[in-house]
């Protein structure tokens, strides 16, 4: 196995060398399979002190090629760091010899993915595009890790690790939508534009939307087609998270869920094929990746919830909570479907009775984005919208009132 991954990533840097300047100078195919080699047998003969030995031998003799080479425009240290690396995996082949396969394989694949790696870091990625991603790897890898995963707070209603984990969810749903915008172009419009941008926030689409209209009418068959999908997104969404916080409330709630999805897709699809056969002539500007600060609006959103719908429920019992979810439903209601499942992950609630809240919320909600769909100050626009809303709400009631077996 040491063998075989010392000649894969040989074969890769032999192909590399013969690029570079100074070809001989270079790591290659021998080079590599000795030094895999190396790392195998230093670790079955003398164990982890002889194959510390041979590693830093290793790092030396790297160390002094790269110094020869660095009069070269670019040297680079890739084929010396991935010489030392080879070390390491010929001796993790010893006792681990399918991991140590995996590793070498992906250690060829970055080196072989050298020049879309740059391109599209370089040329395609936007700087704000680099800076959301550095965000949310901030957000998921360094914030989240470090957040109390405990109940804490007024009536133990919040756990900070939990909300920051669905708030790290919506960056990275968002983010994904971006993406899609981003690879597909404009040739689906703002269809496609709606739908993605609806997982950032299907209320701001709507209005956005609205707004895009109103400066160009020509755009209304795709204008209303990316305002009703985006519906598509908050259902997607809203399974999402219902999933990442409690898996039996999303089971009881997968009716409803199933029916709004399907009917917001149903009436988009019909104005989507309008749209296709009318295609906008402006691509749609994709935007941002997300935005960080309505994430944590939306954090503490969700917190405030969580601390009323508990002390609602303290106070009025099941009543209370579905009165606190069909008010904070005319914000978000992917915080209401959140904060509810929350209370059954807690075992405040019962599954089943998670399911008038989070209906509740998303009717208040609809009746949200039904008041900025008529403010948007285009009535056929209006109109053409509206019914898909209503629609998507009454799916959603209908899909609650059918059985479904377990």
């Amino acid at each position: 196995m040491a063998l075989g991954i010392g000649l894969l990533i040989g074969a890769e840097r032999e192909r590399r060398k013969a690029q570079r300047p100074s070809p001989s100078s270079a790591a290659g195919l021998r080079t590599f399979s000795v030094a895999t080699l190396a790392g195998a047998l230093s670790l079955a003969v003398g164990g982890p002190m002889l194959l510390a030995v041979v590693a830093a031998a290793v790092a030396a003799f790297a160390a002094l090629s790269y110094w020869r080479a660095r009069t070269d425009d670019d040297p680079g240290l890739t084929t010396e760091i991935a010489l030392v690396l080879a070390v390491l995996v010929g001796a993790l082949a010893v006792p681990e010899p399918k991991l140590a396969a995996g590793v070498g394989v992906v250690v060829v694949i970055l080196l072989a993915a050298r020049t879309p790696l740059h391109h599209f870091v370089s040329q395609v990625l936007t700087v704000d595009e680099v800076r959301d991603a550095l965000i949310l790897g901030g957000a998921s890898l360094v914030v989240l890790p470090l957040l109390p995963d405990r109940a804490m707070g007024p009536f133990y209603a919040v756990n900070p690790h939990a909300i920051w984990l669905v708030v790290v969810l919506v960056l990275a749903i968002g983010a994904g939508g971006h993406v899609a915008v981003r690879s597909l172009g404009a040739r689906f419009g703002l269809p496609i534009a709606g739908l993605a941008s609806g997982f950032i926030s299907s209320t701001a689409t709507i209005g956005a939307m609205a707004a895009r209209v109103a400066a160009t009418p020509a755009l209304l068959p795709a204008a209303v087609a990316g305002a009703v999908l985006s519906t598509v997104a908050t259902v997607i969404q809203m399974t999402l998270v219902i999933a990442a916080v409690d898996l039996p409330t999303l089971l009881v709630m997968r009716g409803p869920l199933l029916c709004a999805g399907l009917a917001a897709a149903a009436y988009g699809a019909v104005f989507t094929i309008l749209a296709l056969r009318r295609p906008a002539k402006d691509e749609p500007d994709p935007g941002q990746a997300f935005n960080l600060t309505s994430a944590l609006t939306f954090a503490l959103t969700l917190g405030v919830i969580l601390v009323a719908s508990a002390a609602l429920r303290e106070r009025f019992g099941d009543a209370g909570v579905i009165a606190g979810a069909a008010l904070a439903g005319l914000v978000d209601a992917h915080a209401t479907a959140i904060s509810t499942a929350s209370l059954a992950a807690s075992g405040q609630i019962a599954p089943t009775a998670a399911v008038l809240p989070i209906l509740a919320g998303l009717t208040t909600n609809t009746v949200s984005k039904l008041i900025l769909t008529f403010a948007g100050g285009r009535r056929d626009f209006a109109w053409r919208v509206a019914p898909g809303l209503a629609l998507v709400a009454a799916a959603a009631w209908l899909g609650a009132l059918i059985p479904l077996g377990t």
